[in-house]
């Protein structure tokens, strides 16, 4: 067993699980899954009322981000994202007593593919690009987008932001308050976008981390969004800009959407699908955000590791990439500035 696994006790989780789908549930295997450098997910191969099924059970890890929402909020994001079309694991059953398994938990139906983002990369770029895969994820992104306050289901994420752009500086410079550590390059790209904020919009559902190796993929094709743990309030534009940014291309730059495809097909999938045009210009804004938020995001992980917590070779080389991404953003600030963003 892994050493940030909770201790589980499979005879209590199975006399739950039964209780909760209303038949026998009888547990013949489990194993963790790779990835999930946040949460770890946990196949688990059982029978029900006799049917043989496959399910994942998602959990915490021993230390996590404080911004990540927890088990009981994702499974309600999941229920929402499932009813409006979005291609997502069907939730199963929620659970928030710990002494289940010593930590909340839910339960999701397993869905076949791969969600190795460098794979998926490697593969589109042999072709040229995929251009039909870059237009399903702007398909499925604006699916999650129709997803719009106010909601009495998703009451945990909280009021919208009446300036998302402003909400979103603020929470970064608090961030990299709290860590203590000066960070004078992310702090020049947030004055930047702060110069150049675009007027609100209307806030929409954003998931936070939709980006190739956050969608489960079979023959090139998306078959579940996953990670919903970061979604909150916000301008749609901020999902556009991260799943396009650069450090979520997986070294093939050139193809904008994804390291899979083209801009143009990306976001003409989403149109399609939203029955509005994306504006360009505010999705390489937003590139610059998503490249300041992974650095923060990678610092935290980094000291998570440091902390002494949860000792992790992942999150100690995650630490690695920050200077790298420190580099993108004053590159990326200086075009914002020149107006060639």
């Amino acid at each position: 067993m892994h050493p940030a696994e909770p201790l589980m006790d499979m005879g209590r989780l199975a006399a739950w699980l039964s209780e909760a789908a209303g038949a026998p549930v009888v547990i013949f295997t489990h194993a963790r899954l790779s990835g999930g450098a946040i949460q770890q997910n946990i196949a688990l191969s059982v029978t029900c009322g006799g049917v043989a099924e496959t399910w994942v059970l998602r959990t915490d890890n021993a230390a996590t981000l404080a911004v990540s929402l927890g088990r009981g909020a994702e499974f309600a994001l999941l229920q929402a994202a499932h009813a409006a079309g979005v291609m997502v694991a069907e939730p199963l059953f929620g659970c928030e007593d710990r002494s289940v398994i010593g930590a909340p938990f839910f339960v999701m139906r397993r869905v076949s593919g791969s969600a190795a983002g460098h794979a998926a990369a490697k593969r589109a770029a042999a072709m040229g690009g995929d251009a039909a895969l870059a237009a399903e994820h702007g398909r499925q992104i604006a699916r999650i987008h129709r997803i719009r306050p106010p909601r009495a289901d998703l009451g945990f994420l909280g009021e919208p932001p009446a300036d998302a752009t402003a909400a979103f500086i603020a929470r970064m410079r608090g961030r990299l308050d709290e860590a203590g550590t000066p960070r004078p390059a992310l702090e020049y790209g947030l004055r930047m976008m702060e110069r150049q904020a675009p007027a609100p919009l209307p806030a929409v559902l954003c998931h936070n981390d939709f980006r190739t190796g956050n969608t489960m993929q079979d023959a090139g094709r998306i078959t579940a969004v996953l990670d919903w743990e970061f979604a909150a309030w916000g301008d749609p534009h901020e999902d556009l800009g991260w799943f396009t940014a650069r450090c979520w291309r997986f070294g093939q730059n050139h193809l904008e959407a994804g390291g899979i495809g083209p801009m143009e097909a990306f976001l003409g999938g989403y149109a399609a699908e939203a029955g509005w045009q994306p504006d360009p210009g505010r999705v390489r804004f937003w590139q610059l955000g998503a490249t300041i938020r992974w650095a923060v995001i990678a610092a935290d992980q980094a000291a998570r590791h440091l902390s002494g917590q949860e000792p992790s070779l992942e999150l100690a080389l995650t630490g690695h990439m920050v200077p790298e991404l420190e580099w993108d953003v004053l590159n990326q600030a200086e075009a914002l500035h020149a107006g060639k963003a």
